[in-house]
């Protein structure tokens, strides 16, 4: 009760993000002209220049950063040892590094990428109508 003002500030920014994110992947869904493949504007990378900038991209993207406050808050209590909290920072870690490692050697592949191209709209406006009923739940919801 003591952090209900903030509660509600969060509850509707977070359902006005979810809206947004409905509109953009609807308007992705929208085009039928299929999508072409292209390598990135800057050229071509090192290996770890590619790491690094999935690296910054996922750190900045605000669904990971309440991903990790959600899981810190959940899975450590305040009487927790130092062990406990260095298991979750690097057992989240490994698991995030093994996931996207997966989901780039899986999609670079021209099968998965041929697959997508073709189920990207159902994707895309599948994501629009769960974003949409999220964001409808979150602002509807009593605090």
């Amino acid at each position: 009760m003591t952090y209900a003002h903030a509660l509600t500030t969060i509850k509707i920014i977070g359902g006005i993000y979810l809206f947004w994110l409905a509109y953009n992947a609807f308007k992705s869904a929208a085009p039928r002209s299929d999508l072409t493949l292209k390598a990135l504007v800057s050229g071509r990378r090192t290996p770890l220049g590619y790491a690094v900038r999935g690296y910054t991209v996922h750190m900045t993207n605000p669904k990971a950063v309440l991903a990790w406050v959600a899981i810190i808050a959940l899975g450590l209590p305040a009487e927790a040892p130092l062990w406990v909290g260095l298991a979750i920072v690097f057992g989240c870690f490994g698991l995030s590094i093994a996931v996207h490692l997966t989901y780039a050697l899986v999609f670079s592949t021209p099968v998965m990428s041929s697959l997508y191209l073709r189920a990207r709209r159902g994707i895309q406006a599948t994501l629009g109508v769960f974003f949409t009923f999220a964001g409808l739940k979150l602002l509807l919801s009593r605090p």
